[in-house]
């Protein structure tokens, strides 16, 4: 199996942090489970038999979400029992996912029952629909859209991602049954792995530091340390940091703590500007200190994610 490549899947990651147990999520057997296991669709379905492209996902069971979003687009459909608009969505989408083939796959997520995934999205209403593709949202719409509607949009998507993620070509080719050839598993890595998913951060960023010590230039295990050390930090944050660092500008390590909260509640850019800011006005090791948190945040994301590079931009102009 292809190992999820932890720059594409952080950012997602990272704004459930704090808010699910993330060491959970990223267990490879409940994922496994996930895949192999499809609940039975909601009242109102166009099919009474299973169908392994319709997903019911909770806060637990998110992360198998982002991974399986490397290979097609997933649309994570946030509604309700309670809205009978969100139940006519619901079977539109459903019966488009069994038409696709495994194109695309469809992830419901109720919202009363996984209040914190409806957070991360920052759903104002249900029905609200979220595409995920390379581990990130990348298009979405809210209200209980026609059919017709409804298809058009997913034609686009998939339109726009078919160059991009492999597996749409392949179900649409037939090749959706087709058993992907296992890679062989790094024991270090699979080492790593398995304590980040016991919740073992310190253990995890032992294990990866490891792998360095010997490849120095070994990317995967950059990013997963970056991950790590990320996820560590996110769930020791208490809801008022960035409050207390508002008040207290002066505070470096206010200033670390409230990016750090922003960034794992999806405000990418303002994690980002509160420290450049912050740099603007220091000197010496403590701006030093700033600059490398900020880098450090960088990794989390794909080099070529535009808010990485407008911060980089914003970053020089600060230090020089």
């Amino acid at each position: 199996m292809t190992r999820p490549d932890p720059r594409k899947t952080a950012a997602l990651s990272a704004a459930l942090s704090g808010a699910v147990d993330l060491g959970a999520l990223k267990a490879r057997a409940d994922a496994a489970r996930q895949r192999a296991t499809t609940p039975p669709p909601p009242p109102g379905g166009t099919d009474s038999a299973p169908s392994p492209w319709v997903l019911d996902v909770t806060e637990q069971t998110f992360q198998s979400v982002v991974d399986r979003s490397m290979d097609v687009p997933v649309v994570v459909e946030l509604t309700a029992s309670w809205s009978p608009e969100a139940g006519q969505l619901s079977a539109v989408l459903e019966k488009a996912a069994r038409a696709g083939g495994g194109a695309w796959l469809l992830a419901r997520v109720d919202v009363d029952q996984s209040p914190r995934i409806a957070q991360v999205f920052q759903v104002q209403s249900v029905p609200t629909v979220m595409a995920v593709a390379g581990g990130q949202p990348v298009d979405g719409f809210a209200g209980a859209l026609g059919e017709p509607e409804v298809l058009a949009w997913l034609a686009r998507l998939l339109d726009a991602l078919r160059d991009r993620l492999p597996g749409i070509r392949a179900a649409e080719a037939g090749q959706a049954g087709a058993v992907p050839e296992e890679e062989f598993d790094d024991p270090r890595f699979t080492a790593a792995e398995d304590a980040f998913e016991e919740g073992d951060f310190a253990a995890a960023e032992a294990a990866y530091e490891a792998i360095l010590a010997v490849e120095p230039g070994n990317a995967d295990a950059k990013a997963a340390l970056a991950q790590v050390r990320f996820t560590a930090r996110a769930e020791s944050l208490t809801p008022d940091v960035v409050a207390l660092a508002d008040a207290n500008r002066d505070d470096v390590d206010a200033q670390l703590a409230a990016a750090d909260l922003e960034l794992a509640s999806q405000d990418v850019d303002g994690a980002f500007k509160r420290l450049i800011d912050t740099i603007r006005v220091l000197f010496g090791e403590d701006r030093d200190k700033v600059r490398e948190h900020l880098v450090s945040l960088f990794e989390l994301f794909p080099a070529d994610d535009p808010r990485v590079a407008a911060a980089r931009r914003n970053l020089a102009s600060a230090l020089y």
